[in-house]
């Protein structure tokens, strides 16, 4: 069971060293012995009449300003705590605690009196120096160690200790007595006794002495008398010390004094003659009292010229006051220079760490370097082996080329036989019809029903592209790796064998009629090429388009665009052996292909039922959709196109600047197209129009290729890149996944050809070994960026 620790109350002063052997005293006194130390600290609140230490001396503290004081105590406060903290870590290990006491105007000696009786305290060492620091005085601080000694509870150990050692108090005939262990006196007290105790043994000894026995009675009426002079003397006496008190106390406390004090001459000198007789004293008294007299008028002129030095005093203490004005503003521009040399050595120092850290990044990367550097040497030495491998099969395929090359060319031999006899036939009017069946026939394919399913996923509401009427829906297909439009005709609604066989019939090659790639009898429907910019009607009137159909077309490719149309519909126009007319020419039935080139759809077996005179339907139809493609609407009222002002106000921005001699040229061209049943338009041919809209279009591009109006980056008019494109959907990728093919697709488009029970690879027909999804993110952000750039191109 461990013993209860004791508490040890040790004052210490200010002075570092004598605390530290203070505490080095109690430490060894109880070394045996659990404690814990209580250090106590007096803390005294300045008034006016105390002294405060100045860098100039010790001064009033009523000379100096408030402000100066509020400094001088945060000053003197910072010491206290350092010195306090360093008696803490001087403890080391034994529990030590503070324990500040603030002091006003109570003595020193009373307030230790009364912090031993309220804290119940049974042991107190007390440094000789923190009783010192309390007075002026040491022969005060001598006093106030009996003082304490005597008059404290008899439950409490007193110990004194000075340079690190225990004094002891001794007290005798007025004499007070500090000694040692070694009973070597340290410092000794002689008690002041008042004058009328002088005054009053004088009397005693003259009563007890021969001579008073005969002068008793005259002695007696004197004594009421002299009691009365005795009580004066006494109080001038004590005035008398009063102003040579500060004397004495600054003589003991610098040492000079070797005389003994006014009061104590007089003492000395009255005790040096006992026999003398008391007139003989009483003129003694008389002439010390002169001497005295003398003194004090000396004591006031010096007191006159303490002023005028105190004066003067004053005067330097102004001086100094303001030079340490101009000190602390120095101080505090030297502050705030070295704080911005701190701030500054901060940031000098954190750019350092980011240099070493940018160092140890490059060495980092530099490794990394050297890796791939090694990595690729190692892969370089592969590609060198796989491109030997690859040059030797290069060779074989170059071998099998030439093989083939020879064979393409029997072919084409062969061609030119069947060509050669198929114009032999067409010169025969009999088989004329027969010629062209059979050329049909070799142009086109027929397609199997399981193909055509196949390739729009049974006919999948996800591959439909629109419902064209009632009698017909296009599909998006892909066969052969080819994306082609299925036009399923309905033959629910009326549409016979006959009439199929008649719309295969009808199919004309041309570079701007849409071509027909093969047909399916059951169920009954043609395989077109794929537009992949939809119709005209979509681009001009819809704000948003779908995918990649939403670019705007430039007023050059809009005259380009009616410049084949024209061509396409001429060659109808000067088909054998009668016109054909479309009957249908809108923007609806004009597809355009990824780079924009115009092709005419909607030719049906009705075409060849309409009458040569009806050709003006396809003129007049022709100027409604070249000034769709000048206006960008569906329909303009004629009167704006016959001034300037009128035109610019119409033409579609979206297109670019146009060039105004181009623009109404287009726009003559289109009155006179209106015009066909009226005046002197009616014999208008398609062919004049090709060749009017033909010189229009070569102006146009002569602007193009000098920079004129309207060019453009040739970049941004490029095709779509076919990695960006999905091969289900044909349009730009969204959200690009990747299969377990390798494949990339629009999440939609496989997410959907796997939801229908589809295990096999779109692009490889092969079965996927699993239908996990990955996002591809650098191709969605290659596509993205891809898309910026057109929206920046494409306003």
């Amino acid at each position: 069971m461990e013993a209860q620790e004791e508490k040890v109350y040790v004052a210490l002063g200010d002075e570092l060293q004598d605390g530290y052997k203070t505490l080095e005293w109690t430490l060894r006194r109880w070394k045996s012995q659990p404690i814990s130390i209580v250090i106590l600290h007096v803390t005294y609140t300045l008034s006016g009449k105390d002294y405060v230490y100045t860098p100039f001396g010790k001064l009033p503290a009523s000379c100096v300003s408030d402000a100066k004081l509020k400094i001088l105590r945060k000053y003197e406060q910072e010491k206290i705590d350092k010195i306090l903290s360093k008696y803490i870590a001087f403890c080391g290990k034994v529990k030590a605690e503070i324990l500040n006491v603030e002091k006003y105007d109570e003595p020193i000696h009373k307030l230790i009196l009364d912090l031993i009786s309220g804290l119940h305290i049974t042991k107190l060492v007390i440094g000789f120096a923190f009783i010192k620091s309390s007075s002026w005085k040491a022969k005060t601080a001598i006093g106030v160690s009996f003082y304490i000694h005597e008059h404290k509870v008899e439950s409490c150990d007193l110990f004194i200790i000075c340079g690190g050692k225990e004094v002891f108090l001794r007290g005798a005939n007025y004499q007070r007595i500090m000694e040692d262990d070694k009973g070597v006196m340290v410092a000794k007290l002689k008690d002041k006794v008042s004058f009328k105790f002088f005054i009053e043994k004088m009397f005693l000894e003259n009563r007890r002495s021969p001579f008073a026995s005969s002068t008793r009675k005259d002695s007696s009426s004197m004594q009421n008398h002299w009691e009365n002079c005795v009580q004066e003397i006494e109080i001038y006496y004590q005035k008398l010390c009063s102003n040579l008190d500060g004397e004495e106390d600054y003589e003991q406390e610098t040492g000079t004094s070797q005389q003994p004090s006014p009061t104590e001459a007089i003492m000395l000198e009255m005790n040096a003659n006992p026999n003398m007789s008391l007139a003989e004293r009483i003129e003694s008294l008389r002439k010390k009292i002169s001497e005295t007299h003398e003194r004090i008028r000396l004591k006031k002129k010096e007191t006159k010229a303490n002023v005028e030095r105190h004066a003067n005093a004053e005067r330097a203490i102004c001086l100094c006051e303001r030079r340490a004005q101009e000190l602390e503003v120095q101080i505090k521009e030297e502050a705030g220079n070295r704080t911005e040399l701190n701030k500054k050595l901060n940031t000098e120092k954190e750019q350092l760490n980011e240099v070493i850290n940018d160092i140890e990044e490059s060495k980092n990367r530099i490794k990394s370097v050297i890796e791939l550097q090694s990595e690729l040497s190692h892969k370089l030495h592969l590609s060198k082996m796989a491109k030997s491998q690859a040059e030797a099969q290069l060779q074989n395929e170059v071998v099998k080329r030439a093989e083939m090359v020879r064979e393409i060319e029997v072919l084409r031999c062969g061609r030119d036989v069947f060509r050669r006899r198929i114009e032999f036939c067409r010169e025969k009017d009999g088989i004329g019809m027969a010629a062209r069946l059979s050329e049909l026939s070799c142009c086109l394919r027929e397609y199997t029903d399981e193909e055509i399913k196949l390739a729009t996923d049974d006919f999948s509401e996800l591959f439909r592209l629109k419902s064209g009427s009632d009698l017909s829906s296009v599909y998006k297909g892909r066969i052969n790796h080819v994306t082609v439009a299925v036009k399923v005709l309905n033959q629910a609604n009326g549409l016979s064998q006959e009439d199929f066989q008649a719309k295969l019939i009808s199919n004309i090659r041309h570079p701007h009629l849409l071509a027909m790639m093969g047909y399916c009898s059951q169920p009954s429907c043609i395989v077109f090429e794929y537009m992949h910019n939809g119709s005209l009607r979509d681009i001009l009137f819809s704000t948003k388009g779908k995918g990649n159909r939403a670019r705007a077309l430039w007023w050059h490719d809009r005259v380009r665009i009616a410049a084949e149309v024209c061509s396409a519909v001429c060659y109808l126009h000067m088909a054998l052996p009668k016109p054909i007319v479309h009957g249908h020419l809108s923007p609806s039935n004009i597809l355009l292909d990824r780079n924009l080139v115009a092709k005419v759809s909607g030719l049906g077996p009705n075409q060849y039922n309409y009458d040569e005179s009806q050709v003006g339907w396809d003129i007049r139809a022709f100027g409604v959709l070249t000034l769709n493609l000048l206006t960008g609407g569906n329909w303009i009222d004629e009167d704006m196109l016959m001034d300037k002002a009128g035109l610019v106000r119409v033409l579609d921005d979206k297109a670019g600047p146009w060039p105004l001699d181009l623009a109404e040229g287009l726009v003559g061209l289109v009155l006179r197209c209106l015009s066909i049943n009226n005046g002197p338009n009616k014999g208008l041919k398609m062919v004049t129009i090709m060749e009017e809209l033909e010189e229009i279009r070569k102006k146009g591009d002569a602007l193009i290729a000098t920079g004129g109006y309207g060019c453009v980056d040739g970049d941004v008019s490029i095709d779509v890149p076919r990695v960006f494109l999905c091969p289900i959907f044909q349009e730009v990728m969204k959200d690009p996944q990747v299969a377990a093919d390798g494949f990339s697709y629009e999440r939609e488009a496989i997410a959907e050809w796997l939801r229908i029970g589809r295990d096999t690879s779109p692009m490889t027909k092969l079965k996927l070994d699993h239908k996990i999804l990955v996002p591809n993110h650098n191709l969605r952000s290659l596509a993205q960026g891809w898309h910026d750039k057109r929206s920046l191109s494409y306003p």
